[in-house]
């Protein structure tokens, strides 16, 4: 009985039309999507190793080093942007399912369908460049094509079913990953620090982190040290700094609605 039943779904799941198979598969990774990218963690260690160039241009690793950082940064902007724009319900962290009180439509929105997909494309690539190694960069985008257009697939369909002829009328003159800005809109919310400086510690933690782990293995590889520029330092300290200010203010924040829900209970 049993093997009926799992060999019918299984027909059935053989059966399913390529566009469910795509917001099935999306599906499971958008509840993944801040763990999966982890993968990648062993190859950017086994190129910073394989390519120093250290000793031999200095200055230009320097330089490089920089150019690979401000791309992150830029992401990082592009995310805290669109966090701090969005609407109450929207653009959250949430993994278990989709959520989506309204529909977004300007500020980057305005300009490309996925905005902090482009944030997390540039955070990454950031630190990929970083460490000086052409083919990973390569695998990188082409792994990153692969696993963030399920994502979007499953989100569109998503939002589709959900606000139907608005979400069409937006989508149709709306690109999706790549930034149209010649039709900008002004973002009609006004921006929320507190909210991005709590939705975007992890990643600053991440970039704070990567860019002075990966010079740690750069110059030991090279040098057979763990001497790095204080710039580097620096960076670290205030990653470590901001991300426990927004442990702090998420703690407050905590506190304050479980205070109110405490006092909504007791006025009922």
């Amino acid at each position: 009985m049993y093997t009926t039943l799992s060999t019918a779904r299984n027909a059935r799941l053989n059966a399913m039309p390529l566009s469910e198979e795509f917001v099935r598969s999306g599906s499971w990774l958008f509840r993944w999507r801040s763990y999966l990218p982890f993968v990648f963690l062993p190859l950017i260690l086994v190129a910073a190793m394989r390519y120093p160039v250290i000793e031999s241009h200095p200055n230009l690793h320097f330089a490089w080093s920089l150019l690979s950082l401000c791309v992150s940064l830029l992401g990082l902007a592009i995310r805290c942007h669109v966090i701090g724009h969005a609407a109450d319900g929207t653009s959250g962290r949430n993994t278990k399912s989709q959520v989506a009180e309204s529909l977004n439509t300007t500020g980057f929105y305005s300009a490309v369908r996925h905005p902090l997909y482009v944030g997390n494309f540039l955070i990454a690539l950031g630190i990929v460049m970083h460490s000086l190694a052409p083919w990973l960069v390569v695998i990188y985008i082409m792994a990153f094509a692969l696993y963030y257009e399920r994502i979007m697939f499953a989100e569109e369909a998503f939002l589709r079913r959900k606000f139907g002829r608005d979400f069409m009328a937006w989508s149709t003159q709306t690109p999706a990953f790549l930034p149209r800005f010649r039709q900008w809109k002004k973002a009609e919310v006004p921006m929320d620090f507190p909210k991005v400086i709590r939705a975007e510690s992890a990643a600053v933690a991440v970039i704070a982190f990567a860019f002075p782990a990966l010079e740690f293995v750069m110059h030991h590889a090279t040098e057979g040290t763990v001497a790095i520029e204080n710039s580097w330092y620096v960076l670290l300290a205030s990653g470590v700094l901001l991300y426990a200010v927004a442990r702090v203010m998420k703690r407050q924040l905590r506190r304050w609605l479980k205070h109110e829900r405490i006092l909504y209970a007791a006025a009922k």
